[in-house]
């Protein structure tokens, strides 16, 4: 074994206890905080480098699982935003007279479900904060950290996906 494998296996024994711990009081729930501590390690693993001058192995840790407790959270509000918009259709699929306007409506859905695969995941919370929850370019931005002129390249290309969506579904036809 190499020195930072030593380091990982080290940190892991020491403080996974501890980590374990920690995350399930904030979270409230046994398996969510053990996924996490997993999660951890997997990104210490990933990013060993910087495990070399390490001094404060738990302050380290914390951040760690802080940083992917917040990842998380963006995850769940981007799912709920996404159930949220499905619920809102599922209503209007209830009120639309036709099955073939419901057929167009599921199809239009699973259209944009596909066209947006292929970008990023903050391009694709980018596109359902702004096009399906109403937030501006601005409000967009701050929910995600970052700023206007990048919300604007998000959606630049969520567009240009749908567009090109549209026309291989034109060419396929």
């Amino acid at each position: 074994m190499n020195r930072t494998s030593l380091l990982i296996d080290e940190l892991y024994k020491n403080h996974r206890g501890w980590l374990h711990q920690w995350l399930r009081q904030k979270l409230g729930n046994n398996d969510q905080a053990a996924d996490l501590v997993q999660d951890t390690f997997i990104k210490l693993l990933q990013t060993r480098d910087e495990l070399l001058g390490l001094k404060e192995p738990r302050a380290y840790l914390t951040s760690v699982a802080k940083n992917l407790l917040i990842d998380q959270v963006r995850r769940k509000r981007i799912e709920q935003a996404y159930l949220d918009g499905l619920s809102e259709m599922e209503y209007m699929l209830d009120t639309v007279a036709s099955p073939e306007d419901q057929l167009q409506i599921i199809q239009a859905l699973d259209q944009l479900c596909k066209a947006l695969e292929d970008v990023s995941a903050k391009a694709q919370q980018a596109f359902i904060l702004h096009y399906l929850e109403g937030y501006t370019h601005k409000e967009t931005a701050a929910q995600l950290g970052v700023s206007t002129k990048m919300i604007q390249k998000y959606l630049a290309s969520c567009l240009i996906r749908c567009y090109q969506a549209r026309l291989d579904m034109d060419v396929s036809i």
